[in-house]
């Protein structure tokens, strides 16, 4: 069972450190410890999973391979779009393309995590 935090933090190098301890944990310990998909800022979270690749992933979860046009018919899409939306998400890691071209997502479970907070210093 796979899962994944995706995560908004400015400091991109913090999250790959938490990130590394996380996995020298999960070596450690021979565990599982998840995976982290880490976006700089809210805005760029949004800009990348937009309503529409939400609903491609959730369309994915647990449903095994799934070819993309049959992907568009069961979200009432066209298929250039779909097409477009998931080589997105293939590039974010979120989603899985065979060699035949079937999708699928390897996530059982996606939690997202994100804290928004003044950075503006008060003087």
């Amino acid at each position: 069972m796979r899962a994944l935090t995706i995560t908004t933090n400015p400091d991109w190098k913090s999250a790959l450190r938490t990130a590394g301890h996380r996995a020298e944990a999960g070596l450690n310990s021979d565990e599982y410890q998840g995976e982290t998909l880490n976006f700089e800022t809210p805005g760029a979270f949004f800009s990348r999973l937009t309503e529409r690749r939400w609903q491609l992933l959730d369309a994915l979860l647990g449903s095994g391979k799934v070819g993309v046009r049959e992907l568009a018919r069961r979200l009432g899409r066209d298929v250039k779009r779909v097409h477009e939306d998931a080589a997105a998400l293939v590039e974010l890691g979120l989603i899985e393309k065979d060699e035949r071209g079937a999708l699928n997502c390897p996530f059982e479970n996606i939690h997202v995590d994100m804290v928004m907070g003044s950075s503006r210093k008060v003087a």
